[in-house]
């Protein structure tokens, strides 16, 4: 036990420099499952915006678009954590390839349709399946490097990398979605969307050689532990629904603020700041090695945020809003990607797949709530009505965070324990070290540390 927690514990010291991006990538046989893997998880962002602009240009209404989108969103965050759990029991293949299947069938369903004037409940009859079928490429993609990397310097690397590629999926998607639908037909990217999905989740899954292996079922005497149980997960996802109605709410309010000015195409433009800002805050966070810790790097990121987000309301020209805008894109990429960062330290091994899964459903759910209240509101008030929800959100958001903040202490990923392991033998007494540890945690009951 002693020489493992002193592998641990070095292994945990804190570097003069991070390896960079490009000694990541040249990892062997990493490009073959990232590349497809981006193209697998670029539709997450493209799918609930591409659906708004459709059912709104179909039915007029941002109110019936919203509840077609948020039935998509909350079917997407029920199943994300049940895919997640199949996926470490079966492989990620015999999850991945159905899933891509089957959303590809179910999106093409519903774009069929709205075209066709369908009623609102057929639409969200539709909507069920075309979001629980959503494949979880990004939790697939991190749990590849992480069996590839296990003990390597670069294994932060690989996460601050996945964090800015989950960035630039949620800002780029809907950039992209609302160019084709808006510039080309209203059904374009729905068409796309679930393009991408089936090739990119078909090639993904045919990179077998850096598939980690299923874990099957427990073995006698083993209990699984749901990530769930960990109350740092469930910290983070509050937080998470507020960052996911950030986008939601973005989303309609932009869309209306331009049909207010008359100029419906400066939805593309004014989002594309927008993300501009996620992307510099996002490539700056995952190449910095920061000397706070991940805990205080979320709080003062959720501030930020909350503080952006809370002055949108009040912007009465395109300028001043794209600025507004610029700013909370700024503030998102530090919590959005601290946040993902943290389930490394927060959850063992055997149970992050599942995490991942969680934050991700979160986003999706607070992205759905959030696009039908601020549809509701838009509809009946007009745009900086809507953006009281992403004020609203993040405001609750952040209180959770402060006043459950000690769950969200940091400890190092090769510590964390599972919860069904057995406790250290109570001979010696309990070093330093462990007390130590017990108190960086700052929980108020005693959870057993050995090295995964």
């Amino acid at each position: 036990m002693t020489s493992a927690v002193t592998t641990g514990t070095s292994a945990t010291s804190t570097p003069s420099a991070r390896p960079g991006y490009g000694q990541l990538l040249r990892t062997p046989g990493a490009l073959g499952f990232v590349l497809p893997g981006f193209a697998a998880r670029l539709p997450f962002g493209m799918l609930t915006v591409s659906i708004l602009l459709l059912v709104q240009h179909t039915t007029g209404s941002y109110g019936s678009a919203g509840i077609v989108t948020a039935v998509t969103g909350v079917s997407m965050a029920v199943f994300a954590p049940l895919m997640g759990k199949f996926t470490d029991r079966l492989g990620q293949s015999a999850v991945l390839v159905p899933a891509a299947l089957t959303h590809t069938a179910s999106v093409g369903a519903l774009a069929a349709l709205a075209l066709l004037g369908a009623p609102l409940w057929a639409l969200v009859l539709a909507a069920v399946p075309a979001g629980a079928s959503v494949p979880q490429a990004g939790p697939m993609v991190r749990a590849r490097w992480a069996a590839k990397l296990e003990g390597s310097p670069l294994l932060p690397t690989a996460a601050a990398f996945e964090s800015v590629t989950d960035e630039f999926t949620f800002v780029i998607g809907p950039v992209l979605a609302t160019f084709l639908c808006t510039q080309v037909h209203p059904s374009a990217g729905l068409i796309t969307e679930a393009t991408l999905t089936l090739a990119g989740g078909l090639v993904f899954a045919a990179q077998r050689a850096t598939q980690p292996k299923p874990a099957g079922r427990p073995a006698d005497g083993e209990k699984h532990t749901s990530a769930l149980s960990f109350p740092g997960l469930r910290v983070l996802i509050v937080a998470f629904l507020g960052i996911g109605a950030v986008f939601g709410g973005m989303q309609v309010s932009l869309a209306a603020f331009s049909n207010e000015i008359g100029n419906p195409g400066a939805n593309g433009l004014l989002y594309g700041v927008f993300a501009a800002g996620n992307m510099v805050a996002g490539i700056a966070m995952g190449a910095i090695a920061w000397k706070i810790g991940p805990r205080r790097r979320l709080i003062l990121g959720y501030i930020g945020l909350t503080a952006a987000a809370s002055v949108l309301w009040a912007a009465n020209s395109a300028i001043l809003l794209g600025a507004l805008g610029l700013v909370v894109g700024l503030c998102i990429a530090p919590a959005l990607i601290t946040g993902y960062t943290m389930i490394e330290q927060l959850i063992p091994a055997a149970s992050r797949t599942e995490a991942f899964t969680w934050l991700t459903g979160a986003v999706a759910f607070g992205q759905a709530v959030a696009v039908t209240v601020a549809g509701r509101l838009t509809d009946a008030h007009g745009s900086s009505y809507g953006f009281l929800v992403p004020m609203a959100a993040t405001a609750l958001a952040l209180v959770t965070l402060l006043a459950l903040r000690a769950k969200l202490a940091p400890k190092a990923p090769s510590r964390i324990v599972n919860a069904s392991a057995p406790a250290a033998a109570p001979s010696a007494g309990p070093s330093t070290g462990s007390r130590n540890r017990v108190n960086e945690r700052g929980m108020g009951h005693r959870v057993p540390l050995t090295v995964d």
